[in-house]
């Protein structure tokens, strides 16, 4: 489905807590300003992260709406489950789910994961995430804002609901999936255990072995050709 011409076309896209008098925060502000350095009169629009989207105009001390209230209600909205990779590999997956469109983004522990978070540091790289895809989000124009959680035990998603499959190196070619799928799980780079991966429905995502990171964005690419995809 097209996103809509506002949305592609405007000079800037922001989130904002009350789209009938939308304002914005100092950060979103000093970015219109200072960074695109927007001038009067130049359109933008301004969407709460849930669906719901307006026309604005910049006005240089912030923006003024400008037309009706658009509900977008997604086509599909897919979950990426992934182990969490090393260093700032994580952000740049982050930030690629976010511009092709997923729903939400489930960090995973698996048996064989590198990376592990306490709680204390789990709560930190969280808002420090979610800060990574509203920026995403905006540069992308989207208006669903993906939902950002775990680590979550590798069992908590194999029984979340939905159709779940795993990627793995010998599962069956991911584009003759019949069902779309509601979550695609991405394992750490040492591999699955095998008790993970018992009565998993398996999927390949390719001929190479990939890095988490580039493995969840081929996932929710593929996953997008596999019915109608809506914009969120």
């Amino acid at each position: 489905m097209t996103l809509p011409a506002p949305l592609r076309l405007g000079a800037a896209h922001v989130f904002v807590a009350d789209l009938g008098a939308p304002e914005l925060d100092d950060r979103d502000h000093h970015h219109l300003a200072r960074v695109l350095r927007l001038r009067d009169g130049q359109p933008v629009t301004v969407s709460d992260g849930r669906g719901r989207w307006r026309r604005a105009i910049w006005r240089g001390d912030g923006v003024v709406a400008d037309g009706d209230v658009h509900d977008a209600a997604p086509v599909h909205l897919l979950t990426i489950a992934a182990a969490v990779p090393k260093g700032d590999r994580l952000e740049w997956m982050v930030q690629k789910l976010t511009e092709v469109g997923v729903g939400e983004i489930c960090l995973v522990d698996c048996a064989r994961s590198v990376v592990r978070w306490n709680a204390d540091r789990a709560a930190a790289q969280r808002g420090r995430l979610e800060r990574i895809v509203r920026d995403a989000a905006m540069q992308s124009r989207r208006v669903w804002l993906p939902a950002v959680r775990g680590p979550v035990p590798l069992a908590d998603v194999r029984t979340s609901g939905g159709d779940v499959v795993m990627a793995d190196p010998d599962g069956v070619a991911f584009e003759r999936i019949a069902v779309r799928p509601a979550v695609v799980v991405i394992g750490p780079e040492g591999g699955w255990d095998p008790a993970e991966t018992a009565a998993a429905q398996l999927v390949s995502l390719g001929d190479h072995v990939l890095r988490v990171e580039t493995a969840a964005v081929v996932a929710a690419v593929l996953a997008g050709r596999s019915g109608d995809v809506g914009w969120c």
